[in-house]
């Protein structure tokens, strides 16, 4: 049975005053959380890569240029040689967690050789590295106004480019983030 206190399946987004060069503005998809901690992958943070250098490193040479030239994100700080490959449902791979009915996370190799033949699953896009809480620390920097929940929103995880993902989050609550109040309150 799922923990009702689970924020899996939801987006992060960092408030304005997150100073954190690995997460300012950043809008991040909390893919597990329980009592043992939460991992989670920033959605807007491309890195000077692209598709084809990871391919390139595995091996693989895309049929088609464009696929090459897709960018890669920086999925967070933590163990950023790892890939994660964020899609839609669909296609049997070796190593897929289901976030949710409209988006997976899949880390073997079969993926990436699908996406190069031009193969692959519908709206994927490849992330290095995530981030990682503590147990008890994701919810102690939500208390202390570092972010945001909001339900995941699959409009924005697959059809907003990466660099208006963070206001385009602001905009779903109906809220602009310069009229969002850098202290947090308690009642």
């Amino acid at each position: 049975m799922p923990d009702s206190n689970s924020l899996a399946n939801n987006l992060l987004v960092a408030m304005p005053s997150l100073a954190d060069g690995n997460f300012t503005q950043s809008v991040t998809l909390v893919c597990e959380h329980s009592d043992k901690g939460a991992l989670g992958i920033v959605l807007n943070k491309p890195l000077d890569m692209k598709l084809g250098d990871v391919l390139a490193q595995m091996k693989l040479d895309p049929q088609q240029a464009d696929i090459g030239e897709r960018p890669v994100l920086r999925g967070g700080p933590v163990h950023t040689d790892r890939g994660f490959v964020l899609h839609r449902p669909g296609g049997e791979w070796d190593s897929t967690h289901k976030i949710s009915d409209c988006i997976q996370v899949t880390t073997s190799r079969d993926i990436l050789a699908a996406i190069a033949r031009g193969e692959g699953p519908r709206d994927a896009f490849v992330a290095l590295g995530y981030a990682g809480w503590e147990p008890g620390q994701l919810e102690r920097e939500i208390l202390d106004n570092a972010w945001l929940a909001v339900p995941m929103n699959e409009q924005l995880v697959y059809e907003v480019p990466f660099e208006q993902r963070w206001q385009a989050a602001w905009q779903l609550l109906g809220v602009h983030s310069s009229r969002v109040s850098l202290i947090a309150g308690h009642a």
